[in-house]
């Protein structure tokens, strides 16, 4: 993990103190990515975290929210390509839905959602940097199922004209430019704020020694179901095979297998 000093907004731990504080910037984000006025914040849950069952799979959605037309909206930070993020984006989006269903509530009062990852790269490499989906009839040109579901991918390297200035500015930032532009620059002021909390200091450096003892014991004790939930979390967080090897110490070879899994377990 790096250094505090070294923390960039596209960082997770970064990246949800930042919106989860300012919630004037997390609204301004989502207006931006869906290039649309959303409601008035009324709910933000940090890092939800969603179980449905306990021995089933379980989510952790970096910035979620809700607005004042009852519509919900999941925010994602995604620094590193795992080939799995289209998949990754139904399972949220399941998840999401049955856990409004558990709260007793019927299918008919399901919320409109949308999920948008926030990605360092183009996920599809096709030169867009927005890619917009709905679910649509294959027979029916134009017939949406209207089912209330959107995903949205915002994705830096780019080379289209399909996004305004502001959001190309802060896809820039995003990608490790300078600040340009208004959501740019005021996210780039807070992040510098930031790296002054002593706070916010204290409880990444607390939460690097709570990962690293994890990591440590998962080794020393041999439990494998461990070491395969600890490499998970690193994977769903955006690390990359080879950056987990170098931290954790874990071979290249035990790493991928556990992506291979967890692909697996999605389909």
């Amino acid at each position: 993990m790096k250094e505090y000093e070294e923390l960039t907004f596209a960082d997770d731990f970064m990246f949800c103190k930042i919106l989860q504080e300012n919630e004037d910037l997390c609204k301004e984000l989502a207006e931006l990515s869906l290039d649309r006025k959303i409601g008035r914040i009324v709910k933000t849950e940090k890092q939800k975290s969603i179980q449905i069952t306990a021995d089933g799979h379980g989510v952790r959605f970096d910035v979620c929210f809700e607005d004042d037309e009852k519509t919900v909206y999941d925010i994602e930070m995604q620094r590193t390509d795992t080939k799995e993020l289209p998949l990754r984006s139904r399972y949220y989006q399941g998840m999401l839905d049955l856990d409004y269903l558990a709260k007793g509530k019927d299918y008919r009062e399901l919320p409109d959602s949308y999920i948008i990852f926030l990605c360092t790269f183009d996920l599809f490499k096709l030169g867009y940097h927005k890619y917009s989906f709905v679910p649509k009839c294959k027979e029916v040109e134009n017939l949406e199922l209207k089912d209330g579901t959107d995903k949205v991918f915002i994705c830096a390297g780019g080379n289209k004209d399909d996004v305004s200035e502001d959001m190309k500015h802060f896809i820039d930032y995003l990608a490790g430019k300078s600040a340009k532009g208004q959501l740019a620059s005021r996210i780039n002021g807070k992040v510098k704020e930031a790296i002054q909390q002593r706070l916010w200091r204290k409880e990444y450096m607390t939460l690097k020694e709570m990962m690293k003892d994890e990591y440590e014991q998962g080794r020393k004790d041999g439990i494998e179901q461990g070491i395969e939930q600890s490499i998970c979390h690193m994977l769903d967080k955006g690390n990359s095979p080879e950056e987990i090897a170098k931290f954790c110490g874990y071979s290249i070879e035990q790493i991928k297998n556990v992506q291979e899994k967890m692909l697996h377990n999605v389909n």
